[in-house]
């Protein structure tokens, strides 16, 4: 399970009042209950406030009846040090991701850190560092898993041994790097999943100086964990060849802002074909060079519903409970045992839908008045969404450590 280091929150949170929880799972999206009770920063129970124990918590949350959710997880991001980024020389990217819901970041490598280094004494270094520095760095209390490696020709077996003894646990978008052929790649990654390194390929055109094209033939030899932005970053394969990496592996499928909408809504639509939603995961990849979307992953779930129709509390779980699963992480749902990263949101003011559900499918961005993550509340009325119909209130919290 990919984790960071320990940020242990001591504590009851209770969140009252809810009008609606999503799940984050599939297979049952929305729960039944009007209350989450977390200690020490993990969800304890989910219910009726009448059935749960509430008393003496040192945070108190009202939701005045709007919804509560599993913080949603970006599957795909380029970070580099800290809260900047090179890419648009733009602070506080992070931190605005929050401001969307964003509670946890997976690393597609950092590629963007100026000069780079690609020769492998200093490509595993880099990716030591990165993993070291995120984990004990939270932007904005956001978990970024970073330390993703982008592998290059003449690594050999002991290079992924070294990596994951270290503590590395991703690998960067194979492809952005020298390697680009399917039999090389597909040695690497093999090398990588036998120890537990978790592996992505970069999927249609090239992005940056360095990449070039992956085409389905070289997707499906590679035979990585995640087919990294199927629908282009930026652009994208031919739909036949979409169909033909869906239809010819179990790998996630993964979509992104960044990249071609149409080919993700196709994509997406061929996993429900399949009868394969659940390998449907939501990144952004970004920083890139269309910029920075603090409020990137919320637009995929509104656009996987609107435009794809479907269900808006399944289009959340894109973002969520499939991607926890997918990443092996212990957020991403609200159920006991799992981290208390929640956001509270109601239907933005003056939209068409009457229900938060109703909006979203109508195309309608959520209004978010609250992040908590590891049950410690991270933000109130998002700076950056649209303003919620009804806030959530804080009547009671601790100080923060």
């Amino acid at each position: 399970m990919l984790s960071l280091h320990d940020h242990t929150v001591r504590g009851k949170l209770v969140v009252r009042n809810i009008g609606l929880i999503l799940s984050g799972d599939l297979g049952n999206p929305i729960l039944n209950g009007d209350c989450i009770v977390c200690i020490d920063g993990k969800i304890h129970s989910v219910g009726y406030e009448k059935d749960l124990d509430v008393e003496q918590p040192d945070t108190l949350v009202d939701a005045h009846g709007t919804t509560v959710a599993p913080g949603l997880i970006d599957s795909h991001v380029h970070p580099v040090i800290g809260d900047w980024t090179p890419r648009q020389n733009q602070f506080g990217w992070v931190d605005s991701f929050m401001n969307g819901g964003v509670t946890t970041m997976i690393s597609a490598g950092e590629v963007h850190l100026p000069g780079r280094p690609k020769d492998i004494i200093g490509l595993k270094a880099m990716a030591v560092t990165a993993q070291r520095a995120f984990s004990n760095f939270r932007p904005g209390g956001v978990k970024v898993h970073a330390g993703a490696p982008v592998i290059e020709k003449g690594m050999v077996e002991q290079d992924f041994k070294d990596l994951a003894d270290a503590g590395v646990k991703l690998l960067g978008e194979v492809g952005l790097g020298g390697v680009k052929q399917g039999d090389e790649a597909k040695k690497m990654v093999a090398w990588a999943r036998k120890y537990g390194i978790q592996s992505t390929i970069h999927t249609g055109g090239p992005s940056i100086p360095g990449s070039g094209l992956i085409d389905a033939d070289i997707v499906l030899e590679a035979d990585a964990d995640i087919i990294g932005h199927i629908n282009g970053g930026h652009t994208a394969l031919p739909l036949s060849e979409i169909r033909c990496l869906c239809e010819s592996c179990t790998r996630g499928i993964e979509i992104v802002h960044n990249g071609n909408e149409l080919a993700a809504l196709f994509a997406m639509r061929t996993a429900f074909e399949l009868n394969q939603p659940e390998r449907v995961i939501l990144g952004t990849d970004s920083p890139a060079g269309s910029g920075v979307q603090p409020l990137g992953i919320l637009r995929m779930i509104s656009l996987m519903s609107s435009f794809g129709e479907i269900a808006s509390e399944i289009a959340f779980c894109f973002a969520t409970g499939n991607t926890a699963r997918m990443r092996d992480l212990d957020c991403g749902l609200i159920e006991p045992g799992k981290v208390a990263d929640l956001i509270i949101m109601d239907r933005a003011q003056h939209s068409a839908g009457q229900t938060i559900l109703e909006s979203v499918r109508m195309g309608d961005l959520p209004g978010i008045s609250m992040v908590i993550i590891d049950g410690l509340i991270r933000c109130g009325r998002s700076r950056n969404t649209p303003p919620a119909d009804t806030l959530a209130e804080i009547i009671k919290q601790r100080q923060t450590p």
